[in-house]
């Protein structure tokens, strides 16, 4: 709502305006981006807490809303409301995404479970399904643009894919089942983060830089330095670091220890290994599709989608794999002649390719 992103506590009121959450106030930024600068930690959980307390209220009041159910007074109410959680949420997990922390980390695992559990209460409650629901079921009759038809049934799918249908027992473990997928996306990223963050190619003897640009150079050279280790050259996972040495780096040894250390990341067996956490995700995903009546996830996903069935997609996809892995072949084979051409006396192999 327009009013979610003015409400400020009587408590901030008595603060300074350095000290106000600028979540809880308006931004006056061009184009309303978020004020990065202004905001701290510590202003994700306070504004979250605010933001699901405003949204409850907004979806209280179409609850009681004591009108018959119309496109304005249940659907255009409903599109319309969370706005600051949406802010909030965009935010956090943007910011998150890009330029993480321990501390955002712990928000995050904080927050997961009450987000999902805000979600769930909203798309299972059976009063505000049922004002859906009537607008939905009067469609025909109503006098609305292509693009409002399209809100109501959209809104409306979305219900009954969150379990509005189910009945009151499923509703309760489909519950569970979401916080702990919530969990686990949090646990999955957190691994893959650690994994990339930890990989570090430093590399002492200037001659092992052959084939790499200047700027390359440069920039591994501060990256070396920032990380301790004047006069080194380092290289890690992040991309803007090895696909440029998997592009011009003339030893291969190098370029195989770089492509290797990225696409085994969190397949090492450590304390960041993320196979028991697939497992988990998938067997919840499994059971999750088996309550919304579906015999795989693929199919629950697909079904909401212009594919419709798995078969479909396969289908479509291999149409263009097909074609694609025949060139593909040709331009290996056609590498492998330039590495015979120069003596390179190896087989081409996946760290050879960008080269």
């Amino acid at each position: 709502m327009a009013m979610a992103g003015t409400i400020v506590s009587c408590s901030q009121k008595t603060k300074t305006t350095s000290d106000m959450n600028p979540f809880l106030t308006a931004y006056n930024t061009p184009f309303d981006v978020p004020p990065f600068d202004k905001i701290r930690n510590a202003d994700y959980m306070p504004a979250f807490v605010e933001g699901m307390k405003q949204h409850d209220e907004e979806i209280k009041t179409i609850i009681q809303n004591q009108e018959p159910a119309t496109f304005a007074n249940t659907i255009e109410a409903l599109d319309r409301s969370g706005d600051l959680l949406t802010r909030v949420r965009a935010t956090f997990f943007n910011v998150k995404e890009a330029h993480t922390n321990d501390s955002l980390n712990q928000i995050a695992k904080q927050v997961a479970p009450l987000l999902s559990q805000h979600q769930d209460a909203i798309l299972m409650n059976q009063a505000l399904f049922t004002k859906v629901k009537t607008v939905y079921e009067q469609l025909d009759k109503a006098s609305l643009s292509p693009e409002q038809k399209r809100l109501v049934t959209e809104i409306y799918k979305q219900f009954v894919r969150g379990g509005a249908n189910l009945p009151a027992d499923k509703m309760e473990e489909l519950k569970k089942i979401n916080e702990q997928l919530s969990l686990l996306d949090l646990q999955f990223d957190k691994n893959l983060l650690a994994e990339t963050n930890a990989f570090k190619l430093v590399i002492e003897d200037k001659a092992d830089l052959a084939g790499l640009p200047e700027s390359v150079v440069a920039a591994a050279a501060d990256e070396a330095k920032n990380a301790g280790q004047d006069g080194k050259w380092l290289f890690s996972l992040q991309k803007p670091s090895w696909i440029p040495f998997l592009t011009y780096s003339e030893k291969r040894e190098l370029r195989e220890k770089l492509y290797k250390a990225m696409y085994n990341r969190c397949n090492n067996g450590n304390e960041n290994d993320n196979k028991p956490v697939i497992n988990q995700y998938i067997n919840l995903r499994i059971q999750k599709a088996n309550l919304m009546g579906f015999p795989d996830w693929a199919s629950f996903v697909v079904d909401n989608n212009m594919a419709k069935k798995p078969e479909n997609v396969y289908g479509l996809l291999t149409k263009i794999w097909t074609p694609a892995i025949a060139r593909a072949k040709e331009e290996a084979a056609d590498m492998q002649k330039m590495i015979d051409k120069e003596g390179g006396k190896f087989k081409l192999e996946s760290w050879d390719w960008w080269y």
